[in-house]
């Protein structure tokens, strides 16, 4: 079971879910109007990650849940790896009517909007039931400028806890001076800077191709992301640092989401909250399954070293009192409420 945005419990994607949705009287009017209706409605769903990414098969199992609900009104089909949209191109994509809905990684849009990066505040929320807690605060905030940008919120899953990922042993900051460094939003770039690191923005599905090419030779993620990509292959370590842990977020144009009708609406609805318990679940147990995979595949896993913490708390500072200058009133409000649970 999963908990919902209004605290009452939800079943889990797979097995209880349909059942629910088939005795729910809006259900059985969804079933209806889609029986009834001539021609389905088809939703087409963009994704920036392989199709094996827990984030992508949980979007997959979303979108079953839906077009299931709904008897087929409406069918979600899901576009993994960014072969529809690439996932710079998502949230443009989806705010223009060029796709009804997808997922995107809203802290790379931190140049719009600097509250999109509060997910991506070095070592504020370093662990799953922080990461929840600090969503709770945000999420109001977040749901309210997509509103305002054509977008509809529908659910949010966080990455497991972001690592360092290096070619060779680092100890010290003073180690990282001069590496090109895979960057994928504002606060990546900015943490590369701090270091003496050169950033180089580059999307997931290119990242095999930067790493073996060597315009990247470093970055940060979750352990999630160099397993996918079997970065083993090009790297030797890294280092659980427990950064922040980043969210993906799903969301629908709202001129799409408006000419769906009510059944349909909550239809989609309560598969998002299902998606969102299921999701999160599914980064926790990920988590401890990709650092062995990355053992597995050679390279050395493992916590930083006592000068390496104290290195990167002082940048993590920084940049903490440079995102709370430039958030102002209403993402300090964010971070307060955060502080308070």
């Amino acid at each position: 079971m999963g908990i919902n945005r209004n605290g009452t419990e939800v079943p889990n994607l797979q097995g209880e879910t349909t059942m629910r949705l088939a005795t729910t009287p809006l259900a059985i009017a969804a079933t209806v109007l889609g029986a009834a209706t001539a021609q389905a409605e088809k939703w087409d769903m963009p994704l920036a990650y392989a199709a094996t990414n827990f984030h992508s098969e949980n979007a997959a199992v979303f979108a079953e849940c839906v077009t299931n609900g709904t008897e087929g009104a409406l069918e979600i089909v899901t576009h993994p790896s960014g072969s529809l949209f690439k996932g710079n191109e998502i949230k443009r994509a989806v705010q223009t009517g060029q796709a009804p809905i997808g997922e995107r990684l809203l802290s790379a849009h931190q140049n719009e909007n600097i509250l999109f990066g509060v997910d991506s505040i070095p070592f504020l929320a370093t662990s799953f039931d922080d990461s929840v807690m600090l969503w709770q605060a945000a999420q109001p905030t977040i749901e309210r400028i997509l509103d305002e940008q054509n977008l509809v919120y529908l659910y949010s899953v966080p990455w497991p806890p972001q690592g360092l990922y290096f070619k060779q042993p680092v100890d010290s900051v003073a180690d990282m001076q001069g590496i090109k460094f895979r960057s994928y939003n504002n606060a990546t770039a900015r943490m590369a800077e701090l270091m003496g690191m050169l950033p180089v923005q580059i999307e997931a599905a290119e990242l095999s191709q930067a790493l073996a090419t060597g315009v990247a030779e470093s970055f940060i993620s979750s352990g999630a992301t160099g397993y996918d990509r079997k970065v083993w292959e090009h790297l030797t370590h890294f280092y659980e640092v427990d950064a922040w842990l980043p969210r993906n977020s799903v969301f629908v144009n709202k001129d799409a989401w408006n000419a769906l009708d009510e059944a349909a609406q909550a239809v989609v609805r309560e598969c998002a909250d299902a998606a969102d318990a299921e999701g999160l679940q599914r980064a926790k147990d990920y988590t401890q399954f990709t650092l062995d995979g990355l053992a597995e595949g050679g390279m050395e896993v493992g916590p930083p070293g006592d000068q390496l913490v104290e290195d990167l708390r002082a940048v993590g500072a920084t940049m903490t009192e440079e995102w709370l200058s430039s958030a102002g009133d209403e993402g300090r409000a964010i971070v307060d409420a955060f502080n308070a649970l």
